[in-house]
């Protein structure tokens, strides 16, 4: 949730998975702050999406919906999570998008923080460095 709240904060455009888990406790996080979570589902319904998203956009792609993420995003933020969170690195990184891992994957080249007001801090040097 505090990841969220603080990518809201900076006024950020969010997007996410838009599932449970993770997912919703970033969702959340970003409307707590008043800011905008877009989810890209896997599936062919809205319904899919976490209560917390601003905008659930179905794709009907299941997992290869992972690679829009990667598309859509200036930098990411790998947090904990499983085999889908590999795959969201993996296409970020093959995209030459900056990842932050948090509590996530071993996986070289990934830069990791030990707290979301770091991650933020790290995000915002990598954002104006890209202006």
């Amino acid at each position: 949730v505090e990841i969220g709240r603080l990518m809201a904060e900076e006024n950020w455009l969010v997007f996410c998975g838009g599932g449970t888990g993770i997912m919703e406790a970033v969702a959340r996080g970003v409307k707590e702050g008043g800011g905008t979570c877009i989810g890209i589902l896997k599936g062919t319904s809205t319904k899919e999406g976490n209560a917390y998203l601003t905008l659930p956009i179905k794709t009907g792609l299941g997992v290869a919906r992972n690679a829009l993420l990667a598309y859509n995003c200036d930098a990411a933020v790998a947090i904990d999570g499983q085999y889908g969170t590999l795959s969201e690195i993996a296409y970020a990184m093959q995209l030459n998008k900056p990842v932050i891992g948090y509590k996530s994957w071993s996986v070289p080249k990934l830069k990791s923080e030990k707290t979301p007001s770091l991650i933020i801090k790290r995000l915002n040097r990598i954002l104006s460095s890209n202006k």
